[in-house]
């Protein structure tokens, strides 16, 4: 009788995710540590959602036929090329969970996007993280380097996150000539939206040569939808309907479907609201750097510092300032680009510890 359901052995070394704070209950704080859109959502989408809301007793499109027919002539692409998921974290746990399991390698930077070495570990596969290089880039040629015979993806993500840079075009195509072509190159393009570098890479750089490429994307963050969860692959449609047999059934439920919908319909206004967070971002990161912090180049809709051993305290000190930031420890403070009082509160505490 004392007998207990056995657990799987190493789900006791699975990091848990860490969310962004959020501001205590009664109390004022301005939320730059989940890099949302400090924007509502485009207009017209909160009035589709409540009409949406009557038909809450239904199930919902189970592969978001809609949505996926909209993503499609969106990026002018076949919809059996794309698949949606419960937010791009759910749609790269369906990935990892297509092509890899225990005896498997995963390949990626780090420090990066946190849930990597969570997804990856609940698969069984083993993570193999590579050093980031020089100003918080990714080192592609490392990244390459680590691939092995056991290695089934890689991941790239760009804008890297909580980092900031995005990685050049030259060298993703390097990159991807150099992988094999039976390893699954993941590019994870959460941030593509906010990328003003010209020599920037993207999934649109590599597609056509190399099939074994599948990018992510979420509109979660410039589209601002983070409270609806909705995400999506693309890439050729072999691999894509190996990630949908692997997908939650109903993963993505109806209000959310038609939100993305109408969203995109809504292009050009998005566009004008990144901008505006992206002229933020640059102003946040000048004004940093001019204070004496080395921030990396910022592709994202965040800003990174370097903070190493005082990044919980750097933490803790802006919290006691009204706002709260993603500390790393022992690495960095990863801030948002969010509502220009909580950046003006934030550069006075960053301006007394530089």
């Amino acid at each position: 009788m004392s007998q207990k359901v056995p657990i799987r052995p190493n789900l006791a070394e699975v990091p848990e995710y860490v969310p962004g704070e959020r501001p205590p209950v009664g109390r004022r704080a301005y939320k730059l540590s989940s890099n949302e859109m400090p924007l509502p959502p485009l207009p017209g989408v909160l009035a589709a959602v409540a009409d949406a809301a009557a038909d809450l007793n239904r199930y919902p499109d189970m592969v978001a036929s809609g949505l996926v027919n909209a993503l499609a002539a969106h990026h002018d692409v076949e919809p059996n090329r794309l698949v949606t998921g419960n937010g791009s974290v759910a749609v790269l746990g369906h990935v990892l969970s297509a092509f890899a399991g225990p005896g498997d390698e995963v390949v990626y930077p780090w420090r990066s996007f946190e849930a990597y070495p969570i997804l990856v570990a609940l698969t069984g596969a083993k993570s193999v993280q590579v050093d980031l290089g020089d100003a918080g880039r990714i080192d592609l040629k490392a990244l390459a380097s680590a691939v092995t015979q056991r290695t089934r993806v890689v991941m790239v993500c760009s804008p890297n996150n909580p980092t900031g840079p995005a990685v050049r075009a030259g060298e993703l195509i390097e990159f991807c000539d150099a992988v094999p072509p039976d390893v699954l190159v993941v590019l994870d393009e959460a941030y593509i939206e906010y990328i003003t570098d010209p020599d920037a890479g993207t999934y649109a750089d590599v597609a056509e040569a190399h099939p074994n490429v599948i990018t992510l994307r979420t509109f979660s963050k410039a589209w601002g939808l983070a409270g609806l969860r909705v995400g999506y692959a693309m890439g050729r449609p072999r691999l894509i309907s190996a990630v949908r047999r692997a997908a939650t059934p109903f993963g993505v439920n109806a209000i959310a479907q038609l939100a993305a919908t109408v969203s995109l319909d809504l292009s050009a206004a998005m566009r004008q609201r990144v901008a505006q967070v992206v002229a933020a971002r640059d102003e946040f990161a000048a004004a940093l750097r001019q204070a004496g912090w080395a921030v990396p180049d910022a592709q994202g809709n965040f800003v990174w510092l370097p903070a190493a051993a005082d990044a919980v305290p750097l933490a803790r000190a802006a919290e006691a300032a009204g706002v709260l930031v993603r500390a790393f420890d022992g690495d960095g403070v990863r801030v948002s680009a969010g509502e220009p009082e909580g950046i003006k509160a934030f550069l006075e505490v960053a301006q007394s510890w530089a």
